[in-house]
Parts: C-alpha cells; structure tokens; sequence
C-alpha cells in the first residue's frame, strides 16, 4: 500500500521470509529483515523512526541511498490521510519493535547554547577517531562544503580551491594576520600559514585541537600558525586582519547570534573583513530547523540550528557589520556530500574499525539526507562577506569581484 504500483517496478523488496519482489533496473531494493521492521520504521515518530530502523539494520538498502529516501519520502507525501490510517492499522498488526537505544544518542543537560552545553554537543559531533574522518572527508580533513571550480575533479582538489577562495574572498596578504573561528583539524590556518599569514585558529573539540597542532607541527608551521582550545566567547583581545568561520554558525544557536557576530567584531581590526560560510534554512514558512528530538538531533547534530539567511544577515548587521558580499553554494554542497558518501563507502571498513558498524549507518543516512536537502534546495550554503568599516566608512573589499576571478585563472 506504500509503493502502491512502484513495488516491482520502481523498488525491489525483500522480506525477512525469503520471499523477493525483483524489479530489475531499479535505483535501489528494500531488504526487511526483521517481522517487526515495517511498524519500527514506518509509524510515528517519522522524523526518527526510518533512519533508526536502517542504523539498527532493521531495514536496509541496496542501491542508491538517496533515491531510496526520495522514493519513500514521496510515496508517504502522496498518501491521504485515510491511506495513511490504514497503514498505521496495518503495520499495528505487526510485532512491536524492542525497546531502548543500541545505537549512541546525544544525551545533553542543562540551558541550551551555555558554553558547558555547547562543548559537549560540539564534543559528541566531532570527538570520533581521526581515522573516522579521515577515511571520507580526505587528505586535508575539510569538513565544509568544497568548491567544485571549473576542471576539477576530485574532493582533494575542490576542498584545497575552497580554502584558497575563502582566503582570496578576505584579501589576505602575506604578513596579515587570521583568526578562524571553530577551526575544525585546522585546515584553513595550515593554508593561511601556507600563503604566508599569521593565522590562529579556535574549536572546542579536543580532538580537532590535538589533531591541528600535531599537523601544524608536522608542516612545520608553529612559527606562524596556532589552534587553541576555546569558546569563540572567550576570543581574547587581540585584532586581526581577517576573521573566517566556516561551518561553526549552525552550532551557535538562534538566541545567540548577536553575541557570536560580536564577538568576531570585536576581533576584526577597523577595514577588515569576515567571511561566515554556513549553512541556512531555505523552506518557505521560514522558521529554520533546531535539531532535538529527531534522528539528527538525537544521533549526529545536537542543539544544532539552521536559521534563515535573513536571520543571520539582521545580527550581523545589528553587531557593526556591513554586508559585502554574499554567494550560495548549496549545488557544491550537494556534490561535497555525495563524495563523501562514496568515501565512506569505499572505505567502510576502515570506518567500522575506527568506530562501529552504526556509526558508519548513522553518518550515510545523515550525509545522504543532507545531500538530497541540498539539491531541493531545502538548504542553502552561504558564504556572507561581512566588513567593519573605518569611520569614514571604507572597508577592505574592492569595488569588483575581478581580482576573485584572476586568482581562479
């Protein structure tokens, strides 16, 4: 009654009993491997309850991920309301799913977005083996969307563009200096470093910090390149030529917003300039999404909040910014997603040795489903360029994007 007539045509299912409905040719195939799957993944709440069925294995696909999701999330939009009822009565006759959680969940106390909160939900997020991120986010551990720039082909190469195009986006110059906020393994301070900068980065993951000192030590960059373990809150009081924060935003949380862009105000010598790339809500009611109860909040993306662009734009503006720039990236999001889903699946057993099988599930549903949220454009990827102007308001962009363009030539 789900399909309805894409069974055997556009889904190939089989059932837990050996019996098989092949569709040959189709995107992917549905396995049931368990009396009680169907009522574990399809009755409410159906904002967790699919994708804790595939962790869980309860379900599984074979095939296309992201097709599957499209397909079913379709077939269940296309459903009345008394269709649905009926289904609900059906999948009731089925055995109960067991009880509990065997996969980890965010289990998070206290005020939301306090600075105790925030380091352990940014700790549950990115606190996995390095070799787990390794494994699908390549050589430079980039966790950001790429930019896929004319002629190139592979993640390396897009994510290596993206940083040197945020770094152009600033006009930086040798002997500048850079803070970036919520620096992940350090990626954009080596490459800042690289080109010459004085760059500092902070995060409040204990990993990342361990890990982009050891790589900043490893290139021999300690003379000009630094990450520290510590809330943005806390920036001390140092200026800096440029201030970058790529991907951190959506763990700010709305109520915090002004505070956040502030404080990169604070941090911004007078003329200077701050590129925040991050992701936004795009769904027409405008209320954003604040990850809680659901499978991301409860598997991957606690107390995460995605806002609309206005949104972010209003506190920027409210802190002394002036909006300069702003370009949306989702399409590269989108591919940045799906390349590292082929990544996590080429190298699945390096993932599963360096955390678990339900670590592997949990992070393909989540970067498939994001991908697909992309390409709707459900979400949008903003990269904003924010100036403080000088009193005479002037500030370091020039008048034209032509200088962008020369240095992608």
């Amino acid at each position: 009654m789900l399909l309805g007539d894409r069974l055997g045509r556009d889904v190939g299912v089989r059932m837990w009993d050996g019996t098989d409905v092949e569709a040959p040719g189709a995107a992917f195939s549905l396995a049931v491997n368990a009396p009680f799957a169907l009522r574990a993944a399809f009755t409410p709440p159906l904002d967790v309850n699919p994708g804790k069925a595939f962790v869980e294995g309860w379900i599984d696909i074979t095939g296309n991920l992201e097709a599957a999701i499209d397909t079913l999330e379709r077939a269940m939009d296309g459903l009345s309301k008394l269709a649905l009822l009926r289904i609900g009565a059906e999948l009731a006759r089925l055995p109960k799913p067991p009880p509990g959680e065997s996969s980890p969940t965010a289990h998070l106390r206290g005020r939301m977005h306090t600075k105790t909160r925030d380091a352990a939900a940014i700790g549950f997020h990115y606190d996995q083996p390095v070799a787990f991120y390794r494994a699908f986010l390549g050589r430079a551990l980039v966790y950001s969307c790429a930019y896929w720039d004319d002629g190139i082909a592979t993640l390396d190469e897009a994510q290596r563009r993206k940083l040197d195009y945020v770094l152009d986006k600033l006009r930086v110059k040798p002997g500048g200096s850079l803070l970036d906020i919520g620096c992940g393994w350090g990626a954009l301070v080596i490459r800042a470093a690289e080109r010459g900068l004085r760059a500092h980065g902070i995060t409040l993951s204990r990993r990342q910090h361990e890990e982009a000192n050891r790589r900043i030590a490893e290139a021999g960059l300690e003379d000009r390149a630094s990450v520290e373990l510590r809330d943005y809150r806390d920036v001390d009081d140092r200026r800096y030529d440029a201030v970058a924060s790529i991907g951190m935003i959506e763990h700010v949380g709305r109520e915090r917003l002004g505070e956040y862009f502030r404080c990169a105000f604070r941090a911004l010598r007078e003329g200077g300039l701050f590129l925040n790339h991050g992701i936004v809500q795009q769904s027409r009611d405008g209320k954003g999404y604040r990850a809680a109860g659901d499978f991301i909040g409860r598997y991957v993306f606690p107390d995460g909040d995605l806002v609309p662009l206005h949104v972010t734009t209003r506190a920027a503006e409210s802190a002394g910014f002036e909006v300069r720039d702003v370009e949306n990236l989702r399409e590269h999001y989108a591919r940045t997603l799906r390349a590292w889903v082929a990544n996590l699946i080429a190298h699945e057993e390096e993932v599963v040795d360096a955390t678990d099988v339900r670590t592997e599930r949990i992070w393909r549903m989540y970067m498939t489903g994001s991908a697909r949220g992309f390409a709707l454009g459900r979400m949008g990827l903003m990269q904003t360029l924010l100036g403080k102007p000088r009193s005479d308001g002037r500030t370091d962009v020039p008048a034209t994007r032509r200088d962008l363009y020369a240095s992608a030539r």
